[in-house]
């Protein structure tokens, strides 16, 4: 399939507009999840478990953001390479021709496919490595929330068992990436520039992307509901016995308040995709119809209603909303950090790094 052109997928202006859409909310992206990085690496102490995971997941998206930068700035560099099938093709049918006139073979960028590009390879490894990593990180920050709302465990006793959740958070998204590399299901995006998979394959799209984002956030979703539900039984108890419950609320408030800031875009993503695999043969089809019609094709134009499906065209709208969506995850991602108490650490390491002796005191 072409990367740009008439033939393309996706072409015009709303091409042009939803890349520039996707560089931005990178950028956010990148600032938003560096920032609270770096905040966790100038007070390490501050971030312990049950809230540690939020640093990961931000590192994991950091690399998401940059890829989309890359990917970007590439242009069709990465997602695209030069059609060689059309001088293959030629050379056994005209070979002589060819030689004799001197003729050459115009080669178009098409979506790469597999994993022979090496550079393609690389970049969809970062994407869906660090992309599928963050929704497990997800799953173990409520999963060590519940631990600590529903089942009373302490810090300690959480930390003790972050080599579990390490081995899970990493081992998982590895398997699936090599089951993808060794399918060679790799494809290039030719409307971000990066390489994912699904891209034009529906199996592949639904057992490598759809089913598991499905499973993240059906999972990390019960245990999020159930660990709140344990703070408001707590908090119930708390109340009787006349004890201030201030801090408890604000932690519900900012527990509930970043689950729905990651369980709503992460909601939206999983429609986004259920749309696309959906449609997806209609629109393979009206791509594979256009063009037959508009130049020599080896292959007749489909009819009209083949296969029961009429032609369509994909809503380029739903892909950016995707992109979006899943980059505004990871903007969101620093909402924790989001209090005086960055203020104080940042406020502390300016102190430590200029000799001077900082005065503020922790906000709790």
């Amino acid at each position: 399939m072409p990367c740009s052109g008439e033939d393309a997928m996706f072409n015009g202006r709303g091409y042009t507009y939803v890349r520039y859409v996707v560089l931005f909310a990178a950028i956010a992206c990148l600032v938003s999840t560096l920032f609270t990085v770096l905040t966790f690496l100038v007070d390490m102490h501050r971030f312990r478990y049950p809230e540690r995971p939020i640093i990961f997941l931000s590192a994991c998206y950091t690399v998401v953001a940059i890829t989309y930068i890359v990917g970007y700035a590439s242009g069709q560099q990465i997602a695209c390479a030069k059609d060689n099938r059309t001088a293959d093709a030629l050379e056994d049918e005209m070979e002589e021709a060819v030689i004799a006139v001197g003729e050459s073979v115009e080669r178009e960028y098409v979506i790469v496919q597999g994993t022979k590009h090496e550079v393609c390879t690389i970049m969809f490894i970062l994407l869906y490595f660090f992309s599928m990593a963050s929704s497990v990180w997800w799953v173990i920050l409520t999963v060590t929330w519940f631990l600590s709302a529903g089942l009373k465990w302490g810090n300690e006793a959480i930390e003790s068992n972050s080599h579990y959740f390490h081995l899970a958070a990493w081992a998982v998204p590895a398997v699936k990436t090599i089951a993808v590399l060794a399918t060679s299901h790799v494809e290039g995006d030719g409307l971000t520039g990066v390489c994912w998979t699904g891209v034009s394959n529906s199996v592949a799209h639904r057992g490598f992307v759809l089913a598991p984002l499905c499973a993240y956030l059906a999972v990390g979703t019960c245990f999020l509901l159930a660990g709140f539900a344990a703070l408001c039984r707590i908090r119930t108890v708390m109340k009787h016995d006349g004890t201030r419950t201030d801090k408890l609320e604000k932690l519900m408030v900012r527990i509930g308040i970043f689950g729905v800031l990651y369980m709503v875009p992460a909601a939206i993503v999983i429609s986004c995709h259920a749309y696309e695999h959906w449609f997806r043969d209609e629109w393979m089809l009206a791509w594979l119809g256009t063009t037959c019609q508009n130049k020599d094709h080896p292959v007749p134009c489909p009819p009209r209603n083949f296969g029961g499906l009429e032609w369509s065209r994909p809503n380029i709208n739903v892909f950016m909303i995707k992109y979006l969506m899943t980059l505004i995850v990871g903007i969101t991602s620093g909402f924790w950090i989001w209090s005086g108490k960055t203020i104080t650490s940042w406020s502390n390491f300016y102190g430590r790094v200029t000799g001077r002796r900082s005065t503020r005191r922790v906000v709790v």
